[in-house]
């Protein structure tokens, strides 16, 4: 097929139409709604959705954040403190709460209560997961590699070891889960998502 294609090299574009190019392309995204606990013990929680599974075994996740100007957001001041996060699932009958905790505030205000949403520590590590969420990863931070040279805006990958797994039974079949009944959220471009509701198969080869 010859078809017609715009090329756009990255050094003529700006940062806001590299992040459009990104978001738009790369989709859907997963979210990681990560939950932690600043210095003084308020629970912070917040979505990201550069956020992926990059290893099994051991199991590890990544988030990304940006920073802007030298500022560094909770999450990532939390984690690099504590050292440890929980990584939330988010289903679409979570979608509203888990978009209430993207709103800018201040350290001092607790995600959780803002969303209505639930505290429970499992016990693996030291940060807050969602009671709510049908998925809860505990993890310990093995890593952080930050990308880009620009003051302006970098970003801060954190690499998070999952130590322990907690999973909602209507979920599971063995260690099995159904993506339909999990109904997770992914995030597309601007302000729209998709769920993983629609699936369809197809057979490795040989």
């Amino acid at each position: 097929m010859n078809r017609s294609m715009v090329t756009f090299p990255v050094a003529d574009l700006n940062p806001t139409e590299c992040y459009k190019l990104t978001t738009g392309l790369v989709i859907p995204r997963p979210i990681g709604w990560i939950g932690s606990y600043g210095t003084d013990g308020v629970a912070n929680l917040a979505p990201y959705s550069f956020f992926q599974a990059v290893a099994t075994n051991p199991p590890v996740v990544i988030f990304s954040t940006g920073v802007a100007k030298g500022v560094v957001k909770d999450s990532l001041a939390n984690v690099r403190d504590s050292g440890v996060f929980t990584a939330n699932m988010v289903d679409h009958d979570l979608s509203v709460a888990m978009n209430a905790t993207a709103a800018e505030v201040p350290p001092s205000v607790d995600e959780f209560g803002l969303a209505g949403l639930t505290v429970k520590d499992y016990g693996s590590v030291a940060a807050p997961g969602v009671a709510e969420a049908k998925a809860v990863l505990e993890c310990r931070v093995v890593d952080e590699k930050v990308f880009g040279s620009d003051p302006t805006l970098n970003h801060a990958v954190t690499f998070g070891e999952v130590v322990a797994f907690h999973i909602a039974d209507e979920v599971l079949d063995g260690t099995r889960i159904d993506a339909a009944a999990v109904d997770a959220v992914g995030r597309l471009a601007g302000t729209m998502y998709a769920t993983t509701r629609e699936q369809f198969s197809l057979d490795r080869p040989g």
